[in-house]
């Protein structure tokens, strides 16, 4: 059995509330009262029956002590929360008149005693974070409860974000990243290298083979440019074996630069390519005309447009990949935690690795800011109302306190019965 099925086969207890508190508190009040009044009766009997019946005089002694011991623990039990008989004598309701007080001594007790280091970090070394955690995670249901509530996370992060604001966001970084390095150079060096390369033979064989495409589905193109500029009055028979004539010659020549890898034109167009990157780097003339397209690009109206369209489009596909518990990012993301947790309960050296990161983390909070920690505490406190501080804390251990009566009446009565005792005992043998 595992850790986790552990703690889950582990009955959980379930806290009393207030009014179950309430209900207790009052039986035990009453409990402890009775027995008061018990004793009271009692001493009022074997007092008034003791001249005739003599052993009655040792109940009266036990009822005596009992009624004694019932009082001053009565008293001393109700001087913590309030006045007695509403007598305001010296040193009592102590909890409403030191309220303040008592919330200072709680929280320096909790930073000194329960905040140190070595109470924290002995806890979290103790507990196995990464291996509990790594169980946890690795379980498919609770990779996707936990994937359900990151989405709700992050639908709720893109509600708050303001759609102006992350277009701004967006332009600005495009303009930074984009627009404010020079082109030039950076465009020269990329193509410098793919000619090099001889990368840009894919991008010559589609750029031929589109044209071939496109010339053997409008033959008139080529025609139609040829004979427009012959005399008008060329027959049209001539007209249209020119056209026809030019039209072959052109898609011949285009299907032989396409077929032929060595074709001059192809040789042609790799050193314009590479003259081309090299004036992009070096030819001041060059890199400035390029600065200046770059410039009235960024102060078109279409960079703002850009941004705005990217955010919506990123927008939309979040919105609807979050919405969809089947969609490759809510999956991606439940495979992902799946795989943290097997690593986290499978590799020792990880494990430790992040129980070390979160052992230490949990030191520095506490070692900068146990102060504040325990602060909370102080200062909740110190708003409560003398009154409802007095209830909370009498509910949390009024029940306990009752006992202190009823332990107070048995044990009067048996000291009364023992002095009675002692005393009658001594008398007897003077």
């Amino acid at each position: 059995m595992t850790a986790i099925d552990e703690l889950r086969a582990t009955p959980v207890r379930t806290t009393p509330t207030d009014e179950e508190r309430r209900v207790a508190l009052r039986g035990m009040k009453r409990l402890a009262t009775s027995l008061l009044l018990v004793a009271a009766v009692v001493f009022a009997v074997s007092f008034a029956l003791q001249d005739q019946v003599p052993w009655l005089a040792y109940v009266r002694a036990a009822a005596e002590g009992a009624m004694v011991g019932a009082l001053a623990d009565w008293f001393a039990v109700t001087a913590l929360f309030r006045y007695p008989l509403g007598l305001r004598i010296p040193h009592t309701a102590i909890i409403p008149n030191r309220k303040d007080e008592i919330g200072a001594t709680l929280g320096a007790f909790v930073e000194d005693e329960f905040l140190s280091d070595e109470v924290v970090v002995g806890k979290l070394r103790s507990i196995g974070i990464s291996a509990r955690l790594g169980e946890w995670l690795s379980r498919p249901e609770n990779a996707e409860r936990l994937t359900a509530e990151a989405s709700v996370a992050a639908r709720g992060v893109m509600t708050l974000l303001g759609d102006d604001d992350v277009e701004d966001v967006i332009e600005k970084l495009a303009r930074r990243h984009l627009f404010e390095p020079e082109w030039g150079p950076a465009i020269g060096r990329m193509g410098e290298r793919l000619v090099a390369a001889n990368q840009q033979r894919a991008a010559v064989d589609a750029l031929f083979e589109k044209a071939e495409e496109w010339l053997e589905a409008h033959p008139e193109s080529i025609g139609g440019i040829v004979s427009g500029r012959m005399p008008r009055w060329m027959p049209d028979f001539v007209e249209k074996f020119v056209d026809e004539r030019a039209h072959k010659e052109v898609l011949a020549f285009v299907r032989a630069v396409r077929e032929d890898p060595a074709h001059p034109m192809r040789e042609t167009i790799d050193r314009y390519l590479a003259d081309l990157a090299n004036d992009l780097q070096h030819d001041p003339l060059m890199i400035g005309r390029l600065e200046q397209l770059k410039v009235d690009l960024l102060e078109s109206p279409r960079v703002r447009e850009f941004a705005g369209e990217v955010w919506t489009s990123v927008k939309d596909t979040l919105e609807t990949a979050l919405d969809d518990p089947d969609s490759e990012l809510r999956q991606g993301f439940r495979s992902a935690v799946v795989e943290v947790g097997i690593r986290l309960s499978t590799d020792a050296e990880l494990a430790a690795k992040v129980d070390e990161w979160v052992t230490d983390a949990a030191a520095y909070v506490v070692r900068n800011y146990r102060h504040e920690i325990a602060g909370v505490i102080t200062e909740t406190v110190e708003r409560w109302d003398p009154k409802e501080t007095t209830e909370k804390l009498e509910l949390q251990v009024g029940r306990d306190l009752q006992f202190i009566r009823i332990n107070g009446t048995v044990v009067g009565a048996l000291a009364g019965l023992a002095i009675y005792t002692v005393a009658t005992g001594i008398r007897s043998l003077m």
